[in-house]
């Protein structure tokens, strides 16, 4: 591998370093954090908290039970609209239950005091998709989620709603991430198709995807692994009422009492029930290099009636080898059938990596340095739930992972 392919785009046209375009890498994180633009008052911002190309951001002491989600308008601040939402003040500083299908709204313990030129984007963690809990950030005057316009000073909301499971959380438990960006970012598909080709984003068998199998419309699509035998496990179907799982405890639930295994039928294919949260994996392994961020986006309506992926960070150095070793990582898809059972079937794309050019390569990649739970991982499960001997890792390429 050269140095441009390791670089991640180097001599494909990607923004000159200290030119101001891009995503910012942990080390501009760590500079933003000193400049407070991006602070948390009497609480330190820890180091752990940077990630490669994202900050994780923690919940504040208390949260609001609405009887409905909102989004503030332009004139006005989100603690005045939920006046007539809001009916209860839940207590997180020792721990407190959220309860299934009930929107919460919680402030972060960050704010923002961001420069005229640099906007930011916020996402739910890997371990929060995963556990079918969806999230996002409002902010003031602004009509629009997990989206903070450029120059934004001020709070963070967080919305939480628990969709499968109930949640136990806490004050300063992290759902969610925040990157910071300036200028044009995202990736043409013609640069995309020429970064395959010098430094490969998508392996399939541990060989790079060609060009003509490459699929891209604004971005790069991920298609279903669903293929063995009938006794594989090709995934996990949540199940319902079951306890609360508490999101500060790692490795400490057996999966069997969450989810029942899925299994394909004849053919490769699954049928999806109706609202139900399935956790199934990508067939291409993903490789994203230093120079490189991406984002899974939410949902294709032309995808059909299929909530494919909740938006989530891939940062750089997932699936990523230096030396080359590593044919990309597999990745844990998040999927929801809408109104009426669906269909999939073994290689069908069903969701989409935004692609995004890093301000300069981040300094800190995902993986094992970091502590990064999901490196390596061999299940799409979450951190929360006991390992396992045997389960979704035994297809063709590479071991799965998942982000963040």
């Amino acid at each position: 591998m050269t140095e441009a392919q390791s670089a991640g785009g180097a001599a494909l046209g990607a923004p000159e370093v200290g030119a101001g375009a891009g995503v910012f890498p942990s080390q501009a994180l760590n500079q933003a954090i000193e400049r407070e633009w991006v602070s948390s008052g009497d609480y330190r911002i820890r180091p752990e908290a940077v990630q490669p190309a994202s900050i994780d951001l923690r919940l504040g002491d208390f949260a609001w039970a609405l009887r409905c989600s909102f989004l503030p308008d332009v004139n006005s601040t989100v603690e005045e609209k939920i006046e007539g939402l809001a009916f209860q003040k839940v207590d997180l500083r020792d721990g407190a239950v959220l309860e299934r299908d009930r929107p919460y709204l919680v402030p972060l313990i960050e704010e923002l005091a961001l420069p005229g030129d640099v906007r930011a984007k916020a996402n739910p963690k890997s371990s929060t998709g995963r556990l079918d809990v969806f999230t996002r950030v409002i902010t003031d005057g602004h009509h629009r989620f997990d989206d903070v316009r450029a120059g934004y000073r001020g709070r963070l909301y967080l919305e939480i709603v628990p969709r499968s499971f109930a949640i136990q959380v806490k004050t300063g438990l992290s759902l969610n991430q925040l990157r910071l960006a300036r200028g044009e970012v995202r990736l043409s598909d013609g640069k995309i198709r020429a970064l395959q080709a010098e430094a490969p984003l998508l392996y399939m068998d541990s060989e790079p995807v060609p060009d003509a199998e490459l699929a891209v419309s604004d971005g790069l699509f991920l298609s279903l692994d669903l293929s063995g035998p009938a006794d594989r496990t090709v995934g996990y179907r949540a199940k319902k009422n079951s306890l609360p799982v508490d999101l500060s405890r790692i490795r400490a639930y057996r999966w069997s009492d969450y989810w029942d295994p899925v299994y394909p039928e004849q053919g490769g294919r699954v049928v999806l029930e109706p609202e139900i949260f399935y956790l199934l994996l990508s067939a291409e392994g993903v490789c994203i290099p230093p120079r490189i961020a991406a984002e899974m986006m939410a949902y294709d309506p032309t995808a059909g009636e299929l909530r494919t992926h909740y938006a989530g960070f891939f940062d750089p150095g997932f699936g990523y080898d230096p030396r080359g070793g590593r044919p990309g990582s597999r990745a844990a898809l998040e999927v929801r059938a809408r109104d009426v059972s669906f269909m999939v079937e073994h290689r069908q794309p069903v969701c989409k990596l935004g692609l995004e050019w890093m301000e300069a390569p981040a300094e800190r990649l995902y993986g094992a340095d970091l502590g990064s739970n999901y490196q390596g991982q061999v299940t799409m499960l979450s951190k929360h739930f006991e390992e396992q001997t045997a389960g979704a890792g035994g297809a063709a390429g590479a071991p799965p992972e998942t982000r963040g």
